[in-house]
């Protein structure tokens, strides 16, 4: 199974519309706060070097639950903006 993990904050308009166009594309992902996943987002941006949100994991979940083919996504770095990162999630679910 291939899912988005999507990095949001609380009162960010790009957070917002980037859940409106997944949930419009029909395109499963997992919310993850910044501030309840703390420790986990900061490894997240030590990784991409990025702290801007929406940021976006991409994985795929083998038949023991466990991530292979990890893909990360940060604004400003990997995609420009939200419609191209949605565009790149629906890629990534069709391969």
């Amino acid at each position: 199974m291939k899912i988005a993990i999507v990095y949001t904050m609380k009162g960010c308009p790009h957070c917002t519309h980037i859940k409106e166009e997944l949930n419009k594309n029909d395109l499963p992902f997992i919310e993850r706060d910044i501030d309840d996943f703390e420790e986990e987002y900061d490894e997240f941006a030590k990784i991409v070097q990025n702290e801007y949100v929406p940021a976006m994991m991409l994985i795929t979940l083998d038949e023991n639950e466990e991530a292979k083919n990890v893909k990360f996504l940060a604004p400003d770095r990997d995609y420009q903006d939200i419609l191209e990162g949605v565009e790149m999630v629906k890629n990534y679910i069709s391969e």
